[in-house]
C-alpha cells in the first residue's frame, strides 16, 4: 500500500520511482556526490530509503561553494537522516581550473572524484552516484565526461527521470528544497576567458548575497572584470527598478569594488556565463 503522501504521484512518475528503488536495492551502498541542490537531494532520499547508513552524502568544500549552500547541505543532509561527509579541497590550486576555459567544469568534477578514493576506500562502498537526469543530457556538460571517466553512475538517467519528476517527487516525499532554484559553483559567474581567483569568487558571493537580502530569490551576478551584470528572473525585473532599491543595491556592489553595474535586460538564463565569453 503506497504511502498517503505518494498517492498523488502520476503513474509513470510511479513506475520511475519503483525503478530508482530498484536501482539502489541492487547495491550494496553508494556515495552519494551531494551539491545540495533537488537533484542530488532527491537520490540521496531515495538511497537513504533503500540503503540507510550505507548511503552516505560527500560534498567537496571549496572557494566555489557558496557558504549559504554548505549550510543548505547539512540542513538538508540531517533532514533526509543521512550521514555527511565534507571534503575540502581547493580547485584553484589547477591552473587548468583557474584558467577558466571551456573544459573548467570537466578539472572541477575530476578534482571532486578523486577526493572520493580515500572515502571509497575508507567506507568500503564501491559505487559513487550523481544527480545528473535526461534533461542534462542535452547541455554542454564537461562535468558528465568526468563522472564517466571515474564509473560515477547516475540512477536518475538510468531510470529516465527528467527535471519536472524531480520535483514534481522530492515535494510528494517533503524535501524542503523540491522548488530550490538551480545552483551553480560561483566560479560558473566568471565568464571564460577571464582567470579565476578566490577573491573574484568571494567579491561574487557578496553581491548576490545583497541582492538575496534584497528580496531577489533567483540571481546571478556575473564579474565581467570591474562590471557586475545581474541578472534576476523576469518576473523580477519591475522590482528591481525602483530607484531606491537600485541605487542601494549599485552602492553596495560598488563598495565590493565593481566599478559599474548593470542590469542585463533579458534576465536570468542557464548558460549566462558562457555565452559572454571573453575571446582570446
Amino acid at each position: 500500500m503506497p504511502e498517503p503522501h505518494r498517492l498523488s504521484i502520476p503513474r509513470d512518475l510511479q513506475r520511475k520511482t519503483a525503478n530508482l528503488r530498484d536501482f539502489f536495492q541492487r547495491l550494496d551502498g553508494v556515495l552519494v556526490a551531494f551539491s545540495g541542490g533537488v537533484d542530488s537531494a532527491l537520490v540521496l532520499k531515495i538511497a537513504t530509503e533503500v540503503l540507510g547508513p550505507r548511503a552516505i552524502a560527500v560534498t567537496a568544500a571549496s572557494p566555489t561553494l557558496p557558504r549559504e549552500e554548505l549550510e543548505d547541505v547539512r540542513q538538508l543532509s540531517r533532514e533526509i537522516g543521512t550521514r555527511l561527509i565534507v571534503a575540502s579541497t581547493n580547485q584553484l590550486d589547477s591552473e587548468a581550473f583557474a584558467r577558466n576555459d571551456a573544459t573548467r567544469c570537466y578539472h572541477c568534477k575530476t578534482d571532486l572524484y578523486r577526493l572520493l578514493a580515500p572515502i571509497q576506500r575508507d567506507t568500503g562502498i564501491a559505487t559513487v552516484v550523481d544527480g545528473a537526469h535526461v534533461d542534462d543530457l542535452g547541455d554542454d556538460r564537461p562535468g558528465m565526461r568526468a563522472a564517466r571517466e571515474f564509473g560515477v553512475r547516475s540512477p536518475l538517467i538510468e531510470t529516465g527521470f527528467g527535471k519536472t519528476d524531480v520535483r514534481t517527487l522530492a515535494k510528494a516525499l517533503g524535501l524542503s528544497n523540491w522548488d530550490k532554484p538551480a545552483a551553480a559553483c560561483l566560479s560558473s559567474r566568471i565568464p571564460r576567458g577571464i582567470h579565476i581567483t578566490e577573491e573574484k569568487l568571494q567579491r561574487v558571493e557578496e553581491a548576490e548575497r545583497v541582492l538575496k537580502k534584497e528580496g531577489f530569490r533567483h540571481v546571478r551576478v556575473r564579474a565581467h572584470e570591474d562590471i557586475a551584470r545581474i541578472e534576476v528572473d523576469p518576473t523580477e525585473l519591475p522590482e528591481f527598478l525602483d530607484p531606491i532599491r537600485r541605487d542601494r543595491i549599485t552602492q553596495s556592489l560598488q563598495a565590493l569594488g565593481f566599478r559599474f553595474v548593470t542590469l542585463d535586460l533579458e534576465g536570468y538564463r542557464l548558460g549566462g556565463g558562457v555565452r559572454y565569453s571573453v575571446k582570446q
